[in-house]
């Protein structure tokens, strides 16, 4: 179990699996976008000359089939003149290095002292030449930075191809620079990212620690007053009012007295420490989709079948 964050302060408990699961998502969207760029890409455009085609009686339907070419470019104009399959391509791959990217700067932070969620393989970590306590996630660091780069391929095509009239024009030349390099980018990334993730040593005690702290089960409480009787709205307006005294006292919600509560809501009874507890908080989130133990292992168990692992 670790904090869930938005806005990067802690807001309810989860599961880490949950949270790398949120990534699988992503990857799995990635994937499906560049299978469909393939089939954009993969036309043929033999036959279609400078850009009126040729007078010579080829049979491009007789070509495409023995170069496994699917589909054949309709017309000889866009076929000399267009680079927008190097556009989504490259578009594609600058969405997979966004979700790297952020998936990286996560572990930067996870790795560091102030989280100390994770330790990363000293293989994919670099000391300091002067401070010689450190170690630093280079990997995560460079990924991170090569998106970027990526980016800015992107950006240099979609800019080469903004004022061109038909047909070829010699700039369509810098294409070839911007498409090899951002496959090479991506291709080196994704290589050192699997080992990255297999060896990182997890540290679930001081997750599970951190979720117990900045008041994640509040929601929780403010959920129960509502089961209770109260309206959300109110109840929400008295968990509040709960977290400040306890945040004055340098309290938790777990610490107060039955007591005490009674002092904000006489609904409150004993039963309340259950629904704030972290583990029943978690699990009682069962809504498909979410953090609760059985949807994590239904989820896990379907993207192994899909995938035939």
């Amino acid at each position: 179990i670790m904090p869930g964050y938005t806005h990067l302060q802690r807001a309810q408990p989860i599961r880490l699996s949950h949270h790398l699961l949120a990534y699988d998502e992503m990857f799995e969207r990635d994937h499906q976008r560049l299978t469909e760029c393939l089939t954009r890409v993969n036309v043929l455009p033999l036959g279609a000359g400078a850009l009126a085609t040729t007078t010579y009686p080829i049979d491009r339907t007789y070509v495409a089939q023995l170069l496994d070419f699917p589909a054949i470019a309709e017309n000889s104009l866009d076929a000399v003149s267009d680079r927008d399959f190097v556009i989504e391509c490259c578009a594609d791959a600058a969405v997979l290095m966004m979700h790297l990217s952020r998936l990286s700067q996560e572990l930067t932070l996870w790795c560091s002292a102030e989280f100390g969620f994770i330790e990363l393989s000293d293989a994919f970590s670099t000391g300091s030449s002067i401070m010689p306590q450190k170690k630093n996630p280079d990997v995560a660091e460079l990924v991170r930075g090569k998106t970027g780069r990526v980016y800015g391929h992107l950006q240099a095509v979609l800019t080469v191809m903004k004022g061109l009239p038909l047909a070829y024009n010699s700039d369509m030349q810098e294409d070839k620079e911007a498409l090899f390099d951002v496959i090479d980018t991506v291709k080196a990334c994704l290589r050192v990212f699997a080992p990255l993730l297999a060896t990182l040593t997890l540290r679930p005690e001081r997750m599970r620690h951190a979720a117990s702290e900045g008041f994640g089960t509040a929601t929780d409480m403010a959920d129960y007053l509502a089961v209770k009787g109260l309206p959300f709205r109110q109840a929400h307006e008295v968990v509040g009012r709960i977290v400040r005294y306890c945040l004055d006292r340098q309290r938790t919600l777990e610490d107060l007295s039955l007591d005490e509560l009674h002092t904000f809501s006489p609904l409150f009874d004993s039963d309340v420490y259950e629904a704030i507890a972290l583990e029943a908080s978690v699990d009682r989130r069962q809504v498909r989709g979410g953090p609760a133990r059985a949807c994590v292992t239904e989820r896990i168990k379907a993207i192994r079948v899909a995938r035939g692992w």
